[in-house]
This record gives structure tokens, sequence and C-alpha cells, in this order.
């Protein structure tokens, strides 16, 4: 388990940090509401360099960036919800997906399934400055 206090200027380092140990694999994103969950799936297409406008998926349920970034987001309808529409599936392509409101149950799920998962916890702590907490399952 890694933590980081940052500001948003600073948020770069976690998304070298993940990169460079994480290029493929599920990031369950968790915090409060604008807490940052998209606008760490922003840098991270931004870091790499993908010119596409990252938004959060809340009605859509999935997004894609470039050929190998995946965006999730279960706070409507939940884990279960997800798997019944065969999404689990989804996980298992080569490259990142980031799950936004994901659960410990997600996490039990993944690894029962020998998906390679993390979670990242942000905790905001003012206007400019998060608390990210990354731990690899």
């Amino acid at each position: 388990m890694r933590k980081y206090l940052l500001s948003l200027k600073e948020l770069d380092i976690v998304v070298m940090g993940l990169i460079s140990n994480f290029s493929s694999g599920v990031v369950i994103l968790r915090g409060d509401l604008a807490a940052g969950k998209t606008t760490f799936v922003k840098r991270v297409v931004k870091y790499l360099q993908i010119d596409e406008e990252v938004t959060s998926p809340t009605f859509s349920l999935q997004h894609c960036y470039g050929n190998k970034i995946f965006h999730y987001d279960m706070y409507n309808h939940g884990v279960d919800h997800f798997i019944s529409l065969g999404m689990l599936e989804e996980l298992e392509r080569e490259g990142l997906h980031f799950v936004e409101w994901g659960d410990d149950k997600l996490v039990e799920i993944l690894n029962s399934a020998e998906i390679k998962n993390m979670t990242l916890d942000i905790k905001k702590i003012s206007d400019d400055k998060r608390e990210y907490t990354l731990c690899i399952h």
C-alpha cells in the first residue's frame, strides 16, 4: 500500500507510478462525490497522450479512450448489474480498466477470476489537496 498527499498539480506523481507498475488490469476508483475519480482518469489519458475528452460514464456505463483505456461507472447500478450485463468479461481485455464506485465485492470477484486489480482510494482533504491510497490486490 502506498499513500500520497498531493495537490492536483502534483497528480502526475501517482499517474506515473501507476503506469510504470501497472500497465494492464483493473483500477477500482473509490471516493466521495467530487473526490477526483474522473479527474484521475483524465490525467492518465493525458499522460498517455491520447487526445480524447474524458467524461464520467455514469449514464453510459463504459467509455473507451484509445485502444487500451476503459472507463466504467457502477454508481447507478452496482456490481451485480455490471456482471449481469457481461461486463466482467470486458475487464479481462488487455489494457487499463478504471472502475468508479467499485467495492470490496468487486475486488473479491476479480481476485477469484484471477484478474489483476488494485484500488485507488481518493480522499478530498481541501479544494486542491487529495490523499491517494494505492493498494494492489
